[in-house]
């Protein structure tokens, strides 16, 4: 049985922790806000773009999507895994580095085998459960988050959209945490490249009250050739900014969680702490009666 002192330094101990669990709650949570915000800013523009393109896709019989829509035979392939810098996010990172695991032992087992699947990490987590085990991971995108503007993101894939265009990748594959709320996070694995074209422009298709039409310049074929790598771009922006609100979201539940067991932790140790006490003060009393009879006797 623990004795008073050393039930007395756990309650500080679970108490300070409390302390430094509840704040990294509340600044996760202003955080999140922060993140969401920035979601919602990004929602009418992307809207926009998907809606410009399916109207015309609606005035020409076949939409070209270029050369991001080549399927071909996947000889090379590339993973963007997204991370954290940071722990203490519940399953956040781990969900996603078994989704990758999973992915490149079964879908691109034979890839890997032959060294022909490489991998680009954004956020440290990632980066260093990748590179220790010796897989082929050719850059790392640590700092990004420290920094998180379109520019930025921009900067990532679109060197990978050039290789894909090269045919050096024939699959691009993004693997992260969707945002859906401050306490869920929808494990995705999406394919980027090559793009799939219904999904492509059914992407936020609005249902347009009149039949109308535009005045484009110079061409129809000029704007979507234009546009369909602005969309990829800002899929990929998006990506980024999702798992970003839902590493946030994902650390505030944790927080609140840690808090939660540290209070409850606490109540119980000060009801063993207040037995503890009780039964001391009740055995020195026996003694000193006990010693009192004695005398007596």
């Amino acid at each position: 049985m623990a004795g008073l002192k050393e039930v007395r330094v756990r309650i500080a101990s679970v108490e300070s922790t409390k302390q430094i669990t509840n704040a990294m709650k509340m600044v996760s949570a202003s955080k999140l806000r922060k993140a969401q915000n920035t979601i919602v800013r990004l929602r009418p523009y992307e809207a926009k773009m998907h809606e410009i393109l399916h109207h015309i896709q609606s005035k020409i019989q076949d939409l070209p999507l270029a050369d991001f829509a080549q399927k071909r035979e996947v000889k090379e392939a590339l993973i963007i895994i997204i991370t954290s810098n940071k722990g203490l996010c519940g399953n956040f990172n781990s969900s996603v580095i078994k989704e990758a695991l999973n992915t490149i032992n079964n879908k691109y087992a034979q890839l890997n085998k032959e060294g022909k699947l490489d991998i680009i990490t954004i956020g440290r987590k990632g980066s260093d459960y990748f590179r220790k085990r010796r897989y082929n991971v050719i850059n790392e995108f640590d700092s990004l988050f420290q920094n998180l503007t379109y520019e930025n993101t921009e900067a990532v894939i679109k060197p990978v959209m050039n290789s894909f265009i090269d045919g050096h990748y024939d699959a691009v594959d993004i693997i992260y945490n969707k945002f859906k709320n401050a306490s869920v996070q929808i494990l995705s694995n999406e394919c980027f490249l090559p793009v799939e074209t219904d999904s492509f422009t059914a992407t936020h298709k609005k249902k347009n009250k009149s039949d109308v039409d535009y005045l484009y310049e110079p061409d129809k074929l000029e704007i979507v050739s234009q546009l369909i790598p602005k969309i990829l771009k800002l899929r990929f922006h998006r990506a980024i900014l999702d798992s970003n609100a839902a590493e946030h979201g994902a650390r505030m539940t944790a927080m609140h969680k840690a808090t939660d067991n540290a209070t409850e932790l606490i109540k119980s140790l000060r009801l063993y702490y207040n037995k503890v006490r009780q039964a001391t003060i009740t055995k020195e009393i026996l003694e000193i009666v006990g010693g009192a009879e004695a005398l007596k006797g």
